[in-house]
């Protein structure tokens, strides 16, 4: 308890880096790149809001990207500028684990506890935040812009069930200005992700 209690205080101190640089629609075994196209055909050097729409076409699903004008970096800010409840937006975490990356996706209201992700991934050891410069460098995108696919590197995807409590949940889509509506079935499909209660 003592242990959720100190990450607790890590993750709120480390909230506004967190969801800037993760996203808050946001924060790797059936590792994945979040969908199974090679990042490479898609460019790297794309617009990463471009690079998330084109990641899209190889599903079958209506998923519109929004672009706004008001920021969506944090979840309190998403929620405000889609119109939504906090909860329904997606927030990408990226931890390390271990050595190990691990991407968690989310509800905007609710913190991953990190006695259940060590439990889920069946390891031991400190869950920590990744930093900056790290998920910069694994997920290719801006500061509270990442999407939970389309991502440079390989990342283990773990779907919160907190988010299914809502028809549609909104993901970053490759900007701090931008916001994508999934169900928790698509994000699954799309991301390659495993369904674990971590809340």
């Amino acid at each position: 308890m003592a242990a959720d209690a100190a990450f607790q205080r890590q993750e709120t101190l480390n909230e506004q880096e967190l969801t800037e640089a993760n996203g808050p629609l946001g924060d790797s075994e059936s590792v994945n790149s979040g969908g199974k196209a090679e990042e490479g055909s898609f460019g790297e050097e794309a617009n990463p809001v471009e690079r998330v729409r084109r990641w899209l076409t190889q599903f079958p699903f209506a998923i519109e990207v929004r672009e706004f004008a008001a920021s969506t970096s944090t979840a309190e800010e998403a929620a405000r500028t889609v119109g939504v409840e906090v909860g329904q937006i997606a927030k990408s975490i990226l931890f390390t684990v271990n050595g190990m990356m691990v991407m968690v996706v989310t509800s905007g209201d609710v913190r991953v506890s990190p006695s259940r992700l060590k439990q889920h991934l069946n390891v031991s050891g400190k869950v920590k935040l990744a930093d900056a410069e790290t998920i910069a460098a694994v997920t290719g995108f801006p500061p509270g812009g990442v999407c939970p696919f389309a991502l440079r590197q390989p990342v283990r995807i773990l779907i919160d069930e907190s988010m299914r409590r809502f028809p549609v949940v909104y993901i970053a889509a490759g900007s701090p200005r931008s916001a994508a509506p999934v169900t928790v079935e698509q994000l699954l499909a799309i991301t390659g992700g495993e369904l674990c209660d971590l809340s």
